[in-house]
Formats: C-alpha cells, structure tokens, sequence
C-alpha cells in the first residue's frame, strides 16, 4: 500500500543528523533537489530562504506522490493538499485552520500506513525481508530501483555530511513529530501581546522540531519586517508598555530608540526559532546591542529629565514613556540573559563542577529580571489608574493594585532554587574537596570567564565579577543552608501557582517539576545535614531527573 512511496521519499524528506542535531542549520538552502535534501548550506537565517526551502521540501514531497503511481499505492490528497498549501502560506495567519484539517486528515493516513505493514510482509517473501531496524520498506524487501548513493557523485567537493536513512517505521514516527509540530504552529492564537509570543517560541522549542517546522513557524511570525506580518514592532513595545495612546503616534514610531529596539525584537524573534546551539550563541552576541541600548536610554533619561528612576504620579507623558521604554528594555535583556544560561545546560555545557558558578550567577541575573519585571507591572497600573480613577482616589487604592502576578511568583520560584542550589553546591564545596575545581588546565576563574564572558562584556549585571562569586561562595556553610531551606519555601509557593495557571497545562507540568525538585532536594539537604558534609563516605551527585535546567542531589554512602 505504502511501501514504494516511503521507501523513495526518504532520503528526500528526512533532514539529516547533521541538520537537526546542530550546526549553523537555521534555514537553509537544499544542495540537490532530490536524494540528498538533509544538507542544508547555512544561510546565516536570511529570511528569503525560510520559503525556498519550504517551497523545494513540498516539491519533493509532490514528486514522491506522483511517483507511487501505478505501484499499487493509495494515497489521498491530504498530504499533496498540505504540500501545496504550506509553501503559499497566506500573510497574517489567513489558512491555519485548513491547514490544520490537511495536518489531521495526514495523521490519520500515517496510522493507516502503520496497520498495513503486517499486510505487506506477509504479501512478501520472507527470504528477501529486512529487519524493522533497518528494513526501508513496509515490507521489509528491498526497494527495487532506488539507490541511496544516487546524487552523491554529483555533489560540489565539501566537507563530508552524515546522511541517515531512516528506517520505514522511524519514518513513518518522523512524519508523525513533523505533522504534530506542524498542527501546534497552525493551532497558535496569533496573540500580538509581546509577553504571550516569547513563552510561546520557548515552549514549542522544548519539543525540539525539525528543521522545517521551526522554519514555518519564523516565517509565520516575522513577516515583511512585522509580527504576523500585521503588527509593527513599534506597536508592540507600545501596547507593552500599556500606553495605548501612543499606538499609531509618528513620534514615537520614529523615535531614533524604539526604531532600533523594533529591529532587535525582530530578530530575537527570529533567533528563538533556531536550533539550541544556534540560538545559544546568537543569544549571546545580542546581549552587547540590548546593553548599549539599555545604557543609552538611561543616559538620555538623564540629561533630559535627572536622576529619578521611579514613575511620579504628576509626570509628563514624554518622562513617563522614557522610563517605562528604559524598564522594558533592561527586563528583556536580562529575560535573553536568563535564556542563553539555561540553555546552556540543554546543551551539556557545564561540567557538575562548575553547577555553583552558573546557579549563582542564574540567581543575580534572575533577581534582576524580577525586579524590573516588578517596576514594568507598577507602571502599568499606574497607567491604568490614571485612566480608570481620580486623583483623589489614588493613595486608597495603591496597595490593592500593586500585586503582581502569578509570573513574578514563577520566577520566585526559579530564585529559590538557583540560590539552594548554589548555597548547597558552594556548602559542600567549603566542606570537603569533592566540588573543587581542579587546576590541570584551567583555574576556576578561566572557567567563570568562559562561560559567562559575554554576559561580562555587556555589564549583566553591573560590578558582578568572578570576585563576587568567590566571596558568596566562601561564606556558604550547611547550617546557613539548612536556616534558611530555600526548598521549603518553594514548596510553600506551589499551591498558588496551582490555583494560577490551572488552565495552562504547559505551566501545571512545569510546576510538578519544580516541586519535584525542591522536594529531593529538601530531603537530601536533610540527610547531607544529618550524615554532615565533611563525611568521607558521603557521595553526593547532581542529576536531570526532574527538570532540564534544575539538577536533584542525589546522597549515597559508599
């Protein structure tokens, strides 16, 4: 039924390892058009090739479908419809939800195609089946006038690429991923809010999609230099900063800051849907143009208006826009800040050694983006108070409407654990010698500085040195970390989260996770206490068990 349509359409579907496991591949340009579409030429994300590559991807997929006929395969039109709506995708999100009917209808085929390989190999001679391991056919016989190797000769000379041919049952999970992806990207709101759009990118990364997903989502969310290809950045820092009356105004459009604050938004926008390598390391170089912006606004607020940071009452509108553009800009350097650590440890970057420098410096960058996430929501409601209520009315109701809001006790959270962590990491440190970086080829400064290098140069935060690090962690002792049980703390935070996001699933799981660590971690601080950290015996070893980014101590006694 299926078995020569796979069998063909393999090698040119299915990225290479090269291509999704890392590497420069965040679109790319095909080198040949049939048989080798895995290797992908870095494009350094120019946008035009987000499409071509698209438009070439569902060309193959046409050529492969026409190709199965008259061999006995029944396909339907879902998957050439899909083929030929996704390349024309409408501006504006226009033709999601028939997309979403074509990515359904696929998924259904692909279960069928998954019953029917019983059917085939018993239709087949048993002498001639490979094993499902390597077997590139339903049923199991080799595909007759298909060869792998068949552009390989025709390829311009190049660094040899691994080009893996999936099995017929990983690829018919492939397409599933590939289909599932798709369905989630077609399923977004299209939310212009700037605040809904950025944790919507990092969730749907977590499932790590392919080349092609990730490709259609930039191309969805960036288009013609706009979000969705409908909002102007400019109108999306202004609706985040909760000043709608200047939505539309000319001056604040071509304000020499927001112009270029609008150009870095689009390209962060851009970097969040590349691989994590990728993402990483342009991550990182970012931070320098966010911090000379940061330090700009703050100069210019200065020479205009002196020295006061807080929002007055009685301001004028020109002071109250600079100060809230200035609160918003330091809040998403430090968010990119916060970002370009944790991914270090989806990409195993630090050793188990080097966890108490990198959980120290999360807590500063994270207390950090507490804060001026906390100055960004009082402007907020001060905005909202202006409109909403009269002077008179406004010293009764301030402390009722400064409350912040579940994310601020996300983030709390996350405080918490990176301060235990690094507490309990520096603790066992001074106690014994089990934590101590060794001095073969790099002293612990070399690594603090290469690590967190980037960050360094742009001043994230200011007057924080690898001194800083080395006095905290000097001062850490078990019965500071036992005093103040940062694990219980987040345990007490948890149940009002729960009642918080109760319909955001993503977050509910995620707070099962955080819970789970603070949990073994409470309980193996107990028993590091109990035991005492200087104990010989005493083996104590970091795992990912429960969250990606928040290792669980685990005791032994040897």
């Amino acid at each position: 039924m299926v078995d020569s349509f796979l069998s063909a359409s393999l090698v040119a579907l299915l990225e290479s390892e090269a291509a999704r496991g890392g590497g420069d591949d965040v679109v790319g340009e095909p080198v040949a058009p049939w048989g080798k579409l895995g290797n992908v030429e870095a494009t350094r994300a120019k946008p035009r090739y987000v499409r071509m590559l698209a438009t070439t991807y569902c060309k193959s997929a046409r050529a492969c479908i026409s190709s199965a006929v008259g061999m006995n395969v029944v396909m339907t039109s879902d998957l050439w419809n899909l083929a030929a709506l996704i390349p024309n995708w409408k501006p504006q999100g226009r033709g999601l939800e028939l997309a979403r009917k074509h990515v359904a209808s696929c998924l259904t085929e692909l279960r069928l195609m998954l019953k029917s390989q019983d059917f085939l190999k018993s239709q087949s001679n048993n002498a001639l089946q490979q094993g499902d391991e390597i077997g590139t056919t339903a049923s199991g016989v080799h595909p007759v006038g298909f060869d792998a190797s068949l552009n390989s000769r025709l390829l311009s000379p190049a660094p040899p690429r691994a080009v893996k041919i999936l099995s017929w049952r990983d690829a018919i999970m492939y397409f599933e991923k590939l289909l599932h992806d798709l369905d989630i990207i077609c399923a977004s709101s299209l939310d212009p809010v700037l605040e809904n759009v950025l944790p919507f990118i990092v969730h749907f990364q977590k499932s790590v999609p392919g080349l092609v997903p990730r490709a259609f989502l930039q191309t969805l969310l960036v288009q013609d230099g706009k979000l969705y290809g409908r909002d102007l950045p400019c109108d999306m820092i202004s609706r985040a900063l909760s000043l709608p009356d200047i939505i539309g105004d000319k001056e604040f459009q071509m304000n020499e800051f927001v112009v270029q604050l609008g150009q870095l938004l689009i390209n962060l926008l851009k970097i969040l849907c590349t691989n994590t390598a990728w993402q990483r390391r342009k991550l990182g170089k970012s931070l320098q143009d966010w911090s000379t912006i940061c330090i700009q606004l703050e100069h210019a607020l200065k020479r205009e208006f002196g020295e006061t940071r807080n929002v007055l009452p009685h301001e004028n509108m020109c002071m109250r826009v600079s100060k809230q553009l200035l609160v918003w800009t330091q809040e998403h350097t430090y968010w990119i800040a916060y970002r370009f650590l944790i991914l270090g440890f989806e990409l195993d970057l630090y050793s188990p050694r080097e966890y108490c420098m990198v959980y120290w410096y999360m807590y500063v960058v994270l207390m950090k983006l507490i804060e001026q996430m906390q100055l960004r929501i009082l402007a907020s409601n001060e905005n909202s108070r202006r409109k909403g209520k009269k002077k008179k009315d406004h010293p009764k109701d301030f402390a009722r409407d400064t409350a912040f809001p579940s994310s601020c006790l996300l983030l709390q959270c996350y405080v918490l654990l990176s301060e235990g962590l690094s507490m309990m990491l520096a603790a066992l440190r001074n106690a014994s010698n089990s934590f101590q970086l060794p001095n073969i080829f790099n002293s612990e400064q070399e690594r603090f500085i290469q690590h967190f290098d980037l960050l360094q140069k742009a001043r994230l935060p200011e007057h924080i040195t690898y001194y800083s690090f080395k006095e905290s962690a000097s001062h850490a002792f078990m019965a500071d970390v036992m005093k103040y049980n940062f694990f219980k703390e987040v345990q007490k935070i948890i149940p009002s989260l729960r009642g918080s996001f109760a319909s955001e699933p993503e977050k509910l799981a995620e707070i099962r996770q955080i819970e789970q660590v603070a949990e073994h971690n409470r309980i193996a601080l107990n028993i590091i206490s109990q035991v005492g950290a200087g104990d010989p015996s005493l083996r104590v070893s970091f795992e990912f068990t429960h969250h990606r980014h928040f290792a669980v101590a685990v005791v032994k006694r040897s």
